[in-house]
């Protein structure tokens, strides 16, 4: 065996470039690499724990489950699966539930099923609009659905039936619609994409323009969902009822989980049309119901809103500092947008900081994401923006800041 590897992801199939540190632990907002180095997050692994690192609910539903049940296949009936898809119709304005493992699984299953209720209800209509700058998974299919520039031709050929509108812009939506079109799908916070929010006028007359025309509105749910925004689902936030919605990443708290909900008029796939060899199994149903019982209480939420509200402020003191184009978000899904392309340089400073660094992410050049865990506290949101306020610095202004020997940081108002 060769214990000399200096690339500790030799042996994985190279697919992005990660930093050199190993994480081994991890607890609320914090990640623990294996030199011991501790990391304030606000990734979250991409909005996925919604409770932070390692939570102890999820621990323990985890540990219940597994010794009870782990998964008899998705050909029978189990007590989680049921009682998460109940939950769910409870807390959301939908009837059916599909319980998946990926927010990309989901929305497969969310374009199939409108294509199913097409060959059934509109004289096979399949057709599905989504928008430039959407994303919905990494499936041939959802990166064909997906509006990232270059993906429509990158594993040719790709599957068809998708057509693009521009985000905000309902006259490019109806530009875009066709006899064949059968529904619109949309993420009303673009997140891949810089945090985008959709308009709430836009996205009241898309839902008017859809009913008029008899087509299906799908919301991406998969990142704003289960209290992200600071309500159970941002479509609540715009006071519309989709017909369709798709929920992963925070819904499992960390473990892989997914779900497509409809209204009772979408239940129309056939036996054997939809499944999954995991799909539905109760250890994983058993920690999204422990976590959806947790964040879609309202106190809980509250609290997701005051430190939304605490980190947006904070942000913009960062805006007026640095001299920062802006920040924008909703909820603890917020965006930090520089004057030049020197977001992977501030993530790298964050990440270098001493004695501890932090972490956030850039999913454009001129962009920084935070996503940190929903039960973040009001002090590590405090910590957070005195640690960026110094990463900043250090990527913008000088480059020597981030170095062990930087000197206290500077309290900014937050």
């Amino acid at each position: 065996m060769n214990t000399t590897v200096q690339d500790p992801g030799q042996a994985l199939l190279t697919i992005t470039q990660r930093p050199p540190a190993v994480f081994v632990e991890g607890q609320g907002s914090w990640l623990v690499d294996e030199s011991g180095r501790r990391y304030l997050d606000l990734v979250q692994g991409w909005a996925v724990n919604s409770l932070g690192h390692s939570p102890a609910l999820v621990a323990q539903a985890l540990a219940a489950q597994a010794q009870r049940l782990v998964n008899p296949g998705p050909a029978f009936y189990n007590r989680p699966m049921l009682d998460l898809a109940a939950r769910l119709v409870e807390a959301s304005c939908f009837s059916r539930v599909f319980l998946a493992s990926s927010g990309a699984e989901a929305n497969e299953g969310a374009v199939k099923l409108a294509r199913r209720w097409g060959q059934k209800m509109r004289g096979g209509a399949h057709e599905i609009v989504g928008f430039d700058g959407g994303f919905h998974g990494r499936t041939l299919a959802m990166m064909a659905a997906s509006g990232k520039p270059g993906w429509g031709t990158l594993y040719p050929p790709m599957p068809t039936g998708f057509a693009k509108a521009r985000f905000n812009d309902l006259r490019s939506v109806e530009a875009a619609l066709t006899p064949a079109s059968v529904a619109v799908m949309i993420e009303l916070v673009q997140g891949e994409a810089g945090i985008n929010i959709a308009d709430p006028g836009f996205v009241r007359e898309l839902r008017a323009l859809t009913h008029e025309r008899g087509l299906l509105l799908i919301v991406d749910e998969v990142q704003t969902g289960i209290g992200r925004c600071g309500a159970a689902f941002a479509h609540e936030l715009y006071d519309i009822k989709p017909d369709v919605m798709t929920l992963g990443k925070g819904l499992g708290g960390g473990v892989p989980l997914a779900a497509l909900l409809c209204t009772e008029r979408l239940n129309c796939f056939e036996p054997g049309d939809q499944g999954g060899t995991y799909c539905g199994n109760p250890l994983m149903a058993a920690v999204g119901l422990a976590v959806v019982n947790e964040v879609c209480r309202e106190d809980f939420l509250a609290q997701v809103r005051a430190r939304a509200q605490q980190l947006s402020t904070g942000l913009q003191a960062l805006v007026q500092a640095h001299g920062l184009v802006g920040e924008r978000g909703v909820g603890l899904l917020r965006a930090l947008e520089l004057p030049s392309a020197r977001a992977e340089a501030v993530v790298a400073a964050a990440r270098g900081l001493q004695p501890h660094g932090l972490l956030l992410n850039a999913p454009r050049p001129t962009l920084l994401r935070l996503m940190p865990a929903l039960n973040i506290g009001e002090d590590e949101v405090a910590l957070a923006l005195q640690l960026l306020d110094r990463a900043l610095h250090a990527a913008l202004h000088d480059a020597t800041e981030s170095s062990p020997a930087h000197p206290q940081p500077r309290l900014l108002p937050c």
